[in-house]
């Protein structure tokens, strides 16, 4: 039985997601993951809110509402309540997350580190090399441009991730929200 692991790779610079794209793709090559769902999340400076965007382009759920990252992330990032403050946001996330390895410290600190001008990549992922993936993060940790947090999903946590999928239909656009 593989192990399904949520990575989040923080850049701080709204483009740092592109380049995570390319070293994604490499280590795909390489065999260190097997990715089941990636996308980026950029917000750029002078934007109202940050843009989702999808990285499997294979098949119908191509756009990235239609996925589980997608709803997850629009959640997350583009959806905030009328007169709840972030933190109540956040906790309600978790609860509907609860028991899939995804807690409410991760996500809070996965929405913390992402503000205008940086970006953010998530990956689920199974059968992941973590020693191989760290290594390839460490080049741009060098740097100072990548922080990767990741989270051991439990085995029905995919379940929990598709039920956020379709409360959030139409909850946040899927793709981009407007000012």
């Amino acid at each position: 039985m593989s192990t399904t692991t949520l990575t989040v790779w923080h850049y701080d610079t709204a483009m740092g997601a592109a380049a995570g794209e390319v070293r994604l793709k490499d280590l795909q090559q390489r065999g260190a993951v097997r990715v089941v769902d990636a996308i980026t999340v950029t917000w750029v400076p002078g934007a109202e809110w940050p843009h989702v965007g999808h990285l499997l382009r294979q098949g119908p759920a191509s756009i990235a509402k239609g996925t589980m990252l997608g709803a997850l992330a629009g959640t997350l990032f583009l959806t905030p309540v009328a007169g709840v403050d972030g933190g109540a946001e956040v906790a309600a996330l978790a609860h509907r997350l609860r028991d899939t390895g995804i807690d409410q410290a991760f996500l809070e600190e996965a929405k913390r580190r992402l503000t205008p001008g940086t970006s953010a990549m998530l990956v689920l992922s199974s059968e992941a090399d973590l020693e191989v993936v760290g290594e390839f993060v460490e080049r741009g940790l060098a740097r100072g441009d990548v922080r990767l947090m990741h989270a051991r999903l439990r085995e029905d946590a995919p379940d929990a991730l598709r039920a956020l999928i379709k409360s959030a239909s139409g909850g946040f656009g899927g793709i981009a929200r407007s000012g």
